[in-house]
């Protein structure tokens, strides 16, 4: 926010930068010399990111990226069909199936 206080009443993430922003273009910037701002971009570039993220989000696709590469490339061998994973290996084995439900249940004494 341009008032420098963010929505919980202090300041907000970005103001630091922007107090630096201000500080630079004061020290570097007069009627003079209107080219002195140009000092400013770093500056004015962190106030920027700040604000909007993109280099970060730039930096989390790549990564993200890279990752979902790596992994497509070496895939792990033995791994269980879909039908295997369905079954949870409970199709087809009916008759462990009943000699599980049909045990006697034991006597209460």
């Amino acid at each position: 926010m341009a008032s420098g206080y963010g929505l919980t009443g202090g300041p907000s993430r970005c103001f630091p930068f922007w107090q630096e922003v201000l500080g630079c273009y004061v020290v570097n910037s007069s009627s003079d010399n209107p080219r002195g701002a140009s000092k400013c971009s770093p500056v004015l570039d962190d106030y920027y990111e700040c604000l909007h993220h993109k280099k970060e989000r730039a930096r989390a696709t790549a990564m993200q990226n890279a990752i979902r590469k790596a992994e497509a490339e070496h895939t792990p061998e033995n791994l269980p069909t879909a039908g295997e994973i369905r079954s949870l290996g409970l199709v087809g084995k009916e008759e462990i199936s009943k000699t599980f439900y049909n045990k006697p249940k034991p006597k209460d004494e």
